[in-house]
């Protein structure tokens, strides 16, 4: 015999079929509307971003230069499905994932590191 304000609210607003549906719509048509803004604002920009890397990725071939994921630059000596081997300075190769780089640099609009 106790009724909250809450369930004795909800039971006199039930008591109408069309307004009960209109509350749902509003009170749901907010949270569709944000949910689009984000999709369109943050989530379908970082996936064309994320897709543009990973082809990049996939055309990384022999005497590319490469930035890794701890920033260092070096000249790709060898491709495989999973490993690149990354020479740092004459004589010293790495072996480094190549999911791992982060860039590869046009050689065209790079210019010299020492210059």
């Amino acid at each position: 015999m106790f009724i909250t304000p809450a369930f004795a609210q909800a039971a006199a607003s039930g008591t109408g079929s069309s307004g009960g549906t209109a509350g749902i719509i509003a009170n749901v048509l907010p949270l569709v509307l944000i949910f689009v803004v984000f999709y369109f604002l943050l989530i379908r920009p970082q996936q064309t971003r994320m897709k543009k890397h990973k082809a990049k990725l996939d055309a990384v071939k022999k005497n590319d230069q490469v930035i890794t994921g701890g920033g260092l630059v070096g000249k790709v000596v060898r491709v495989d499905d999973l490993y690149v081997d990354v020479e740092l300075a004459p004589g010293m190769k790495v072996r480094a994932v190549k999911a791992t780089l982060s860039d590869v640099i046009d050689p065209v609009t790079a210019k010299p590191a020492n210059d």
